[in-house]
């Protein structure tokens, strides 16, 4: 059997008395640099405690609530009207006609059931207004736009002198037919 070889020594390291003096004054640097890298790291994280603290006690909110709210989008609101006939002004001589049919894009309900409620006196309003136009004017498509806007214009005037506009906000022309 073959025994382990012993192993070496340890080496004993040689102690070189220090004098008081510079044992002294090595002490306090090592306190310093310990007391410093503490200080800034009390800081950090005091100061990532507050930036917390901030952030989940309202801070945050408070910039939440400045931001604009996004409201979902509603759906639109449509009033079908019945299809209007009326005699178009002579143009050159040739006497036309125009039979039309749309839908009044509205805000709410509420106006759908005022503008039904006074169907006749819209239907008045509209009728005077397609019939004082001439066949030349509603053949374009820029002649069909403002014919739309003068159509929401008649509808949005109120029923009543006392009354408020109703909220009218397009029309849809679903046949448009000159003849």
């Amino acid at each position: 059997m073959a025994t382990a070889p012993k192993a070496a020594p340890k080496a004993v390291p040689k102690v070189v008395p220090i004098d008081d003096t510079a044992a002294a004054a090595q002490a306090p640097k090592k306190s310093r640099k310990t007391l410093i890298i503490a200080g800034v790291l009390m800081l950090v994280t005091a100061a990532a405690g507050g930036g917390a603290a901030y952030w989940f006690m309202g801070g945050a909110a408070e910039d939440k609530a400045a931001a604009p709210k996004v409201e979902p989008v509603k759906p639109p609101v449509f009033v079908m009207m019945d299809s209007f006939t009326v005699n178009l002004q002579p143009d050159d001589g040739v006497d036309q006609y125009l039979q039309l049919s749309f839908s009044l894009q509205v805000a709410d309900q509420a106006t759908v059931d005022q503008i039904k409620l006074y169907m006749p006196q819209v239907r008045s309003r509209l009728l005077l207004l397609l019939s004082s136009k001439k066949a030349s004017e509603l053949s374009t498509v820029e002649g069909k736009k403002k014919l739309s806007d003068e159509i929401i214009a008649q509808v949005k005037q109120p029923f009543s002198p006392q009354g408020k506009p109703q909220a009218v906000t397009g029309v849809f022309f679903t046949s448009f037919v000159i003849q």
